[in-house]
């Protein structure tokens, strides 16, 4: 197992996931100069109780599925505002946390395996064509960076469409957690098709 810092939310990020945060607090504004200068991914890790913003004597609970966060790209807005764009890395199963300097929690995480590309089969296809074609009404109105995703768009595969689709989907943090500890990208799809109600 490794140990990583965690930065709880009460919503996470799949792998190959975009995610935008505003750091403002002063243990995470360390934590993410750190992370983007030595090239390091941080662990996001889901809220079960507890807020994202610390308070005084509160202790989080958190669920035992994360995913590790790339930073891409970090933009200084004011000494102690930053704004950051994360891409989703690995998912892992969280083991014991315990409380770090300035505040940070830190996590001992186990990887799980990464998709292997898997062709998405005749009778769920209708979910790559949707998904694309959101996609492209998406850029032709400009709006493309508001969705949790980037290129390229592996529209063929398993497991990129069901991520995105978990993302994108009004779920439960217990629905999309358990599609997050999913190993296998085609029950991962299959679960998402039984969300869209897809005959």
């Amino acid at each position: 197992m490794e140990r990583i810092p965690l930065f709880p939310l009460s919503h996470g990020v799949f792998p190959d996931g975009v995610l935008r945060l505003q750091i403002f607090e002063v243990r995470y504004l360390d934590l993410i100069r750190r992370c983007h200068r030595e090239n390091t991914p941080f662990g996001v890790a889901w809220l079960a109780q507890g807020n994202e913003v610390a308070v005084p004597g509160q202790i989080p609970r958190l669920h035992p599925m994360g995913t590790l966060a790339h930073i891409e790209d970090l933009q200084t807005v004011q000494a102690a505002l930053l704004r950051v764009r994360c891409v989703g890395g690995r998912r892992f199963r969280l083991g014991a946390v315990e409380a770090g300097p300035f505040g940070v929690w830190f996590g001992e995480v186990d990887y799980l395996p990464e998709d292997q590309p898997v062709a998405i089969p005749p009778d769920l296809q209708p979910l790559a064509n949707r998904l694309g074609k959101g996609i492209a009404q998406a850029q032709s109105d400009q709006l493309l960076d508001q969705l949790p995703l980037q290129a390229p768009y592996r529209l063929d595969e398993c497991g990129w469409v069901a991520n995105r689709w978990a993302e994108l989907l009004p779920l439960t943090a217990k629905e999309k957690l358990a599609l997050l500890a999913e190993v296998d990208p085609l029950v991962r799809l299959t679960e998402v098709a039984r969300y869209l109600e897809l005959d």
